[in-house]
């Protein structure tokens, strides 16, 4: 049995999911490998197909929908949740398989694929934010043990950000005796498609408006909302 299942969801991910899959199938260690379609418009599920040890799956569109489809197919102790447009480091398998029993859930820092400052100085913030809750974000390839994923539902298909939820609860309803959750000392690559695009700083704005509507049970105002449109 794979000690780690990767589960990536994608629509319309033709651009970034090549260099995606080139970084996972170049890991070491045992592992399987879920890409989660909500049936793209574009070649994305062909890219998918051509390497023979990646599974191609179809679920309805929704992130929470398709890793939860992901997951129920899965096999392995260990499910690594990982977005389209990130890259895992070398080693990042391995290091996953060996965390000990008291070990349940975790993430990675993170960077971004351009060397613009403020992008720099958002990749800072959130890994010092991070280091200091243990609630990551899905960019940072979340990664949870099975049996802890089914006690706790998956993720919640009614939220927007359904990876800040799960990692929260994760926090929440840790068990007796378990360490928080591990942030590894290794960095995914996220690319930074969506915030050159949008522009850096307004989208700091955004996430940062984000963040508090979400600590505070407010409804997002409509600006903020567009840093949910699909950039591809």
């Amino acid at each position: 049995m794979p000690s780690v299942s990767v589960i990536i969801p994608v629509w319309n991910e033709a651009q970034a999911l090549p260099a995606t899959l080139a970084a996972v199938h170049a890991q070491s260690g045992d592992f399987e490998v879920f890409v989660v379609d909500a049936n793209s418009q574009d070649n994305t599920a062909s890219i998918a197909n051509l390497n023979p040890q990646t599974r191609v799956l179809q679920a309805p569109r929704g992130r929470a929908s398709q890793m939860n489809a992901g997951a129920a197919r899965a096999n392995s102790e260990w499910l690594l949740f990982l977005h389209a447009d990130t890259l895992l480091p070398p080693g990042a398998i391995a290091s996953i398989s060996a965390l000990g029993v008291r070990s349940y859930a975790g993430g990675f820092r993170h960077g971004f694929s351009s060397n613009m400052g403020v992008l720099r100085l958002i990749s800072w913030v959130n890994n010092l934010r991070s280091a200091k809750t243990r609630v990551f974000f899905g960019d940072q390839a979340l990664f949870v043990r099975r049996e802890t994923f089914i006690t706790m539902g998956g993720f919640d298909e009614t939220q927007r950000m359904e990876d800040l939820h799960f990692a929260r609860r994760l926090v929440d309803e840790r068990a007796p005796g378990m360490r928080l959750p591990d942030i590894l000392n290794r960095a995914v690559i996220t690319d930074s498609r969506k915030f050159e695009r949008m522009g850096p700083w307004r989208s700091l704005w955004r996430v940062a408006v984000i963040l508090c509507c979400a600590e505070f049970g407010r409804p997002l105002p409509r600006n903020a909302l567009k840093f949910f449109t699909h950039v591809r």
